[in-house]
């Protein structure tokens, strides 16, 4: 469907622009990624909105018994396309995470008798969960809807930023409910809850909070909720073995008593519903106060109109989704190419209210001028791919996101900058120090409205923090200890590459010291290589390599998340040096080649949840990050036609529309960025660099709108399922004889032109 667009300019905002523009909205497929590993969610968010408004398929424990119960590893977004029922839709998720948290403020309508428990999978009439079927259920990008049918509740979801806004449509019913439920959330444990809180302001309007301890140690929220129409009756029951109750019990406090208060807490609210009727919740989201919450309702969704406020996020959605417009005669790889897009623009997300204020990292009240503030950084993902792609179509939110985190590295007691951090916390997840990275990449690529010297500061007070995670031996011995501290292998190597980082920006900046200390620190990378095996490998604190040794394991071998096969390839910023010291090009083309050919059993990935082997190509594994950059390689070996063939094989075997659309975990974006640039036929192989290696584009022309008011085309003449090999560059008329090309290009502005065959090329 082709309609005419009118939008204002976001940059000028005098400029009237008229054009033809596609629906791209039809090819976004949110429900793609839901089954097996890629942990996205169904549900309804803005671009970048702090709700996430989703249904949750079960109430999987984080643990059983006292230990970690495996089976929660697969509702890290809460929802498994594979289950049959729905527990409830709550406001905040993780888009493809490895790890959980959130699941906050679960709504759940219900009619018949009043059930405050969530029932079990194989029997949902024992509580309030209910059936559902995937032919009832819509999912597109600000919108979800789906029939309950144990209840023949008609279930409809959509948001703005701070505002999720439900539409419930009932049968008849003297008996119609709305059950508020403060225990439920994702990777729940019993005592999760440090404390929840409700507050019933009048008939109509809700207040509260939850604190909890998790994934974010100390983690606040609060809501302001408000219903279309009274409710008629309400109470709660609180779950929690409290020792001391003081003398509340003045009072009988379990129903249409205005005030709740306890650790485990469901709620509820009674309706009488005539048969169709709708019962519509404005549900606000604030890190500061339920004040806070109230501002946001009233400022994002003032009225009960529904369709606007679905209209008018999927507007947003259109405008972002619009900033790269390609043209391929396969309707698979529109819904591929824009799927991605719409996964790489839910995270990071807004973090701050209407006028500005958030919770910072201190637990104090702030205020962000000048910028919007973000949270949920899982940069050991998303510094590959991601940020580098928001520093081409994203400047403005990317520059933001980097002021958000150089806040957050003042709020730190440790003066740190983050490493995975989400609502106010710091969870310390995974390793090194990729802050440092995505910071590096805006400096160097010119996208850095902040004090630039103060961003190095921060950069050089990480790197230098002795106490973090084996980096005082680092600095000490040149690589971390495997015998002192665990994944040795893969922080001496990310730490190579993000001191790198610091030292180009260092050069930029006429701080020679620096740039001194840190380029000699980005070649630690050389002290944990083993000749003799060909392979990085662990060293011991005495200098010799740890003896039991395989190669092919990814447990217990030096790296985290990977095998010595992938990670060994993990020195993006000396590629040349990496190559010559494994042997040179032939042997190391070789090397790669092996790499995709070769066979990885299963028991070599059997106690790693976050490899399976959906995401496996020989042992090659596209389902996790270490390994993004590494098909490229074949660029600096002289062989670009096998980075070309191989870059087409993984972006047809990874991703496709569907619920298994995904060979891993999107990771809040990254496995869709890498598809994104992989598809318009070039990679940021080595963040915090200006180049980015060609590939093989997989579409037929896209057009990227710049927010400098440039546009810059890719045309990829004659491109096809078998035509994958590129013959010759051509860049504003000149031919290319290089196998990148430079950020500066791309943001001047002009045409690149990739000229494809089936044929091999040089």
């Amino acid at each position: 469907m082709i309609r005419r667009i009118l939008f204002l300019s976001l940059l000028g905002g005098t400029s009237l622009l008229t054009y033809a523009q596609e629906n791209v909205l039809q090819y976004v497929k949110p429900i793609t990624g839901t089954r097996k590993m890629g942990h996205t969610y169904p549900g309804a968010t803005v671009p970048f909105g702090m709700v996430q408004l989703s249904p949750d398929t079960d109430t999987i424990p984080y643990e059983m018994n006292g230990r970690y119960n495996k089976d929660v590893y697969k509702y890290c977004a809460g929802y498994q396309y594979e289950d049959k029922t729905i527990t409830g839709f709550s406001h905040t998720h993780f888009s493809g995470t490895g790890h959980s948290d959130l699941g906050d403020f679960l709504i759940m309508p219900a009619v018949g008798e009043l059930q405050l428990n969530p029932g079990t999978a194989d029997h949902p009439e024992s509580g309030y969960r209910s059936r559902f079927s995937h032919s009832t259920e819509i999912a597109e990008p600000n919108y979800y809807k789906v029939k309950l049918e144990d209840d023949n509740i008609i279930a409809e979801l959509t948001t703005s930023t701070r505002v999720g806004f439900h539409q419930y449509t009932f049968p008849a019913s003297s008996r119609s409910h709305i059950i508020l439920d403060m225990m439920a959330g994702i990777y729940n444990y019993e005592n999760k809850n440090v404390w929840t809180f409700i507050r019933v302001e009048n008939d109509t309007l809700v207040t509260g909070f939850r604190q909890t301890n998790g994934w974010a140690r100390t983690r606040i929220e609060y809501f302001a909720m408000a219903f279309s129409k009274p409710f008629k009756a309400y109470g709660h029951q609180n779950y929690a073995k409290d020792v001391y109750k003081g003398f509340w019990r003045k009072f009988d406090q379990t129903k249409d008593f205005p005030e709740m208060a306890g650790k485990q807490i469901r709620a509820w609210f009674d309706f009488n519903t005539t048969e169709g009727e709708q019962v519509k919740i404005k549900f606000a989201l604030s890190p500061v106060s339920t004040q806070g919450a109230l501002k946001n309702l009233r400022a994002e969704i003032p009225g009960w109109d529904f369709e606007a406020v679905k209209r008018a996020g999927q507007a947003q959605w259109t405008a972002e989704l619009n900033k790269i417009q390609i043209t391929s005669g396969s309707h698979e790889e529109k819904e591929n190419f824009y799927t991605a897009m719409y996964h790489a623009f839910i995270n990071p997300t807004v973090y701050m209210d209407t006028d500005g204020a958030y919770r910072g990292l201190d637990m104090n009240i702030h205020t962000a001028n000048g910028y919007t503030n973000y949270t949920t950084f899982s940069l050991w993902d998303t510094y590959r791919a991601l940020h580098p792609l928001f520093n081409v179509i994203q400047p403005k939110r990317n520059a933001d996101m980097i002021q958000s985190m150089l806040h957050h590295y003042e709020q730190s007691v440790q003066h740190m900058l983050p490493v995975w951090s989400h609502y106010a916390n710091e969870n310390w997840c995974m390793t090194g120090y990729h802050s440092v990275s995505v910071i590096a990449d805006a400096i160097m690529k010119g996208n850095a409205p902040f004090d630039v010297n103060k961003a190095l500061d921060a950069c050089v007070a990480t790197a230098r923090h002795r106490t973090y995670d084996g980096l005082g031996y680092y600095m000490d011995m040149g690589y971390v200890p495997e015998d002192k501290n665990g994944a040795s292998v893969s922080k001496t190597l990310e730490y190579a590459y993000d001191d790198w980082c610091i030292a180009q920006v260092a050069q930029k900046l006429g701080r020679t010291d620096l740039y001194n200390e840190f380029i000699r620190r980005a070649a630690n990378y050389k002290n944990v290589y083993d000749r003799s095996t060909g392979f990085m490998r662990p060293r011991l604190s005495d200098g010799s390599f740890k003896v039991s040794f395989d190669p092919l394991q990814t447990h217990d071998q030096g790296f985290i998340e990977g095998n010595a096969w992938n990670y060994s390839l993990y020195v993006p910023h000396h590629p040349d040096s990496m190559i010559a010291m494994m042997g040179g090009k032939k042997q190391f083309t070789q090397h790669l080649d092996s790499l995709f050919t070769m066979e990885l059993p299963d028991k070599y990935f059997a106690e790693t949840e976050d490899i399976t082997r959906d995401g496996i190509i020989g042992n090659y594994v596209h389902g996790n990050e270490p390994s993004h950059h590494v098909a490229y390689l074949y660029n600096w070996t002289g062989h670009p036609w096998k980075t070309q063939e191989r870059i087409r094989m993984i972006l047809k075997k990874m991703y496709h529309p569907g619920p298994d659309g995904l060979g891993g975990n999107d990771d809040c974006g990254q496995m869709s960025a890498w598809y994104i640039f992989s598809s318009l036929g070039f990679y940021p192989v080595c963040p915090g660099s200006n180049q980015y290696a060609l590939g093989s584009p997989a579409i037929d022309k896209a057009t990227l709108q710049l927010e400098n008011g440039r546009t810059f085309t890719i045309e990829a003449r004659n491109q096809g399922d078998k035509n994958v090999y590129v013959q010759k560059v051509v860049l504003n008329g000149t031919p290319l004889n290089r196998w990148y090309i430079t950020h500066e290009e791309i943001m001047n502005g002009g045409k690149v032109e990739f000229y494809m065959s089936a044929k091999r090329g040089k």
